[in-house]
């Protein structure tokens, strides 16, 4: 007998801690979910464009299992199709270099998901390598923002932030590494936590992401969802290069303690120094009253950064890790990638990889361990630091893409996204809060980055922000 869905009312009002809770009691049965959440992604992902691989028959299948448990048994969840896959499903990267690439095993992340109870509806688009902050590619096409199809929905995890946002899932996993969960994450409306890094597993046969500036975790509509999966999910794998220093109890636990009394620095302006957009400026200034009308102190203060260092430091590490996975690529295959194959902007990056000796890859290690100093000294005077997720709303799609013209493309890209990168070159754990919606219903986050290994402090006051300025029934209109 076929099973019947649940009302995707009923469904959306709940998250994904509320559905696992639900499930535990009898209210509904894992299989309704899926159901539901079947339903909802064939409804809205034709225009969204956000699945990469539907697994919607295997997820019935665990769903009609009898042999589930952990905190999330029986909850809807999607992957992002980026490093971390799923044994026999293509894992693509967003790449037309890997559209036949099939995952060999579980990765870490999608072990520790699975013992979590998670069902996994499948997984999620990428722009290609997670190489740019809008999740636009050529294997796949355009992923689509669900409150404004016309606009972004962020990358890289922009998939799993669009099919969140528009109710799909609760919450979805992403992966970060120059702000690929925080990025979406204000884009749509969504809770975004950038973790310290050493804190989650990151990749199949790599400890480290990116020369340490890669993490993963997930985006959320509740703060509660992030706190409870960081629960199920954080720790050492094994051959762990370093680890994040262990919380004090559990990150779900740090929620029911007030936060105290906290020095906030607010960081208007981006260290490159590019305009901000008003929306942003009134979304950071507004954050900043609120958080000094539920008694935390606010100062407007920055660390002084080489900005300039930090812009080639970045560009440094990603072209090589470009040029090394697309080697390795070749080498797999038996032959030269064709020109079809990569994007162009990813091929600029591979050329640029190629030419970069060993010096210039540690210079870039000392450039990002430099600013890690400068602002671990500046966490000394304050607990954390407030500025804007992204300097610009959601911009139109096609500005971002990696098929754009290079110095169009680096120059969008800057004006765009000028402050998350440096967390990922820091290692500091940092995350973007939905508190703010523009005149055209674009949501617009803000950002708190927090001292290494901080995450509770950010959980902490983000139950706060969430309890004074609701945005869980805020909802898209797709």
């Amino acid at each position: 007998m076929p099973v019947k869905p649940i009302a995707f009312e009923d469904y959306v009002r709940h998250d994904a801690t509320a559905l696992a809770a639900g499930l535990r009691r009898g209210e509904f049965s894992a299989a309704e979910l899926v159901e539901t959440a079947i339903a909802r992604a064939e409804a809205v992902n034709p225009r969204l464009n956000a699945i990469a691989v539907p697994l919607f028959e295997a997820a019935r299948a665990a769903a009609a299992s009898a042999a589930r448990d952990g905190a999330f048994a029986g909850v809807p969840f999607l992957m992002k199709d980026l490093n971390q896959g799923l044994a026999g499903v293509r894992l693509t990267h967003g790449s037309r270099a890997f559209r036949d690439h099939i995952c060999p095993v579980d990765s870490e992340t999608a072990r520790r998901f699975k013992a979590a109870g998670l069902l996994i509806l499948g997984s999620t688009t990428t722009p290609e390598f997670g190489l740019t902050v809008t999740t636009e590619s050529r294997l796949f096409g355009k992923t689509r923002n669900p409150w404004n199809l016309e606009r972004v929905a962020g990358g890289s995890s922009g998939g799993s932030a669009a099919l969140t946002a528009a109710g799909v899932v609760p919450c979805a996993h992403a992966t970060d590494g120059g702000g690929s969960i925080r990025v979406p994450a204000s884009c749509c409306g969504l809770f975004g936590l950038k973790v310290t890094r050493g804190r989650n597993p990151v990749a199949l046969g790599r400890t480290e992401g990116w020369s340490g500036l890669g993490v993963s975790h997930a985006v959320t509509r509740s703060v509660r969802d992030s706190a409870a999966l960081l629960d199920a999910t954080h720790g050492p794998e094994a051959g762990s290069r370093y680890v994040a220093p262990p919380p004090d109890g559990t990150f779900l636990g740090a929620l029911a303690r007030p936060p105290r009394r906290l020095r906030i620095a607010l960081q208007r302006l981006a260290p490159s120094g590019v305009p901000l957009h008003p929306d942003c400026l009134a979304a950071v200034e507004d954050a900043a009253r609120l958080c000094a009308s539920l008694g935390h102190e606010v100062e407007e203060a920055q660390p002084a950064l080489d900005a300039a260092a930090l812009h080639k430091a970045l560009l440094t590490v990603i072209s090589v890790h470009t040029a090394l996975t697309l080697a390795t690529r070749e080498t797999e295959l038996g032959r030269p990638l064709d020109a079809d194959e990569i994007e162009p902007i990813t091929a600029l990056l591979r050329a640029s990889g190629r030419k970069t000796s060993a010096e210039d890859l540690v210079r870039a290690d000392f450039a990002c361990m430099a600013a890690a100093q400068t602002i671990g000294e500046f966490l000394m005077k304050f607990d954390m630091i407030l500025s804007p997720t992204l300097a610009e709303p959601p911009v139109a799609l096609g500005t971002l893409s990696l098929d754009v013209l290079p110095q169009q493309n680096a120059a969008a890209i800057g004006r765009f996204s000028p402050y998350t990168a440096i967390q990922n070159q820091t290692g500091q754990p940092a995350m973007s809060v939905p508190l703010h919606w523009n005149a055209a219903g674009l949501p617009i986050g803000v950002m708190f980055a927090g001292r290494l290994g901080a995450e509770q402090d950010l959980l902490a006051l983000a139950a706060q922000l969430e309890q004074a300025r609701p945005w869980f029934d805020r909802r898209p209109p797709i």
